[in-house]
């Protein structure tokens, strides 16, 4: 078994536990955080290695579907995460012809397989906590849990990159084997994805601003605040469907 596979075999098992029914809060807080300090860990472990032996790290992408209900919020937590882990992220319409929308993401393969454990984690616990969170009275249901998903959404975005800058810096003090410095490194990893997300969307338009009319946004930034950071796979459903 490779050192890299080993590293996300482990990680997968502390997601494992963490999402295990019989593993408390407590418990489950401590292995995602664990986790997650492991992930980002590993990003910056991979750009260095893939700088010492060229090919071990390609660029990739996936295309992603994503259901409904809140399909469209889903991509801007997905969009969020994409950035934070150095990936590109545009929403292109579905192919099997099912309601719901899908995302193309372009990265380096070790990101992708980050923004896979994150991903589905972060639904999960938003889609639970938002059943747990009751609708105020002078707000409508749909406006409420939308404006509450953009705000979770943000917060856990900004937290994953912080926690990826923290990483970066604590790697700044190791040169690597070409002699080249880890910002540098990881700056052109990044030029390295956007051309290639370029290149397949060379006439790609802005998504435009993002507006809302429901109170539930700073509830919703503080469940983000709350939230445990880590998961198992990508995917477009949840245990916790809202609805609208």
């Amino acid at each position: 078994m490779s050192d890299t596979t080993g590293k996300l075999n482990k990680i997968r098992a502390l997601l494992d536990k963490a999402n295990d029914e019989a593993t408390t809060l407590e418990e489950a807080e401590t292995y995602r955080g664990k986790a997650f300090e492991l992930m980002a860990k590993y990003g910056i472990e991979q750009a260095l290695l893939n700088e010492a032996r060229p090919g071990s790290d390609k660029p990739a992408d996936r295309l992603i579907t994503l259901d409904n209900p809140w399909a469209r919020e889903k991509a801007h937590l997905a969009n969020g995460l994409a950035k934070a882990l150095r990936c590109e992220l545009i929403m292109v319409p579905r192919k099997d012809g099912n309601p719901g929308h899908a995302v193309h993401v372009f990265g380096y393969a070790s990101d992708l397989e980050r923004l896979d454990m994150l991903f589905t984690s972060l639904l999960l616990q938003m889609f639970g906590e938002l059943a747990r969170t009751p609708v105020p009275a002078n707000d409508t249901p749909r406006a409420f849990r939308r404006s509450w998903i953009l705000g979770f959404a943000a917060k856990v975005s900004a937290r994953v990159r912080e926690a990826e800058q923290h990483a970066r810096n604590e790697a700044t003090t190791a040169a690597t084997v070409s002699g080249r410095s880890t910002d540098l490194v990881l700056a052109d990893r990044k030029a390295v994805v956007t051309r290639a997300f370029h290149d397949a969307y060379p006439r790609r338009r802005s998504g435009g601003r993002t507006t809302m009319t429901g109170r539930g946004y700073g509830a919703g930034k503080a469940a983000g605040a709350r939230a445990d950071i880590g998961g198992s796979r990508i995917g477009g459903g949840s245990r916790h469907a809202i609805s609208r």
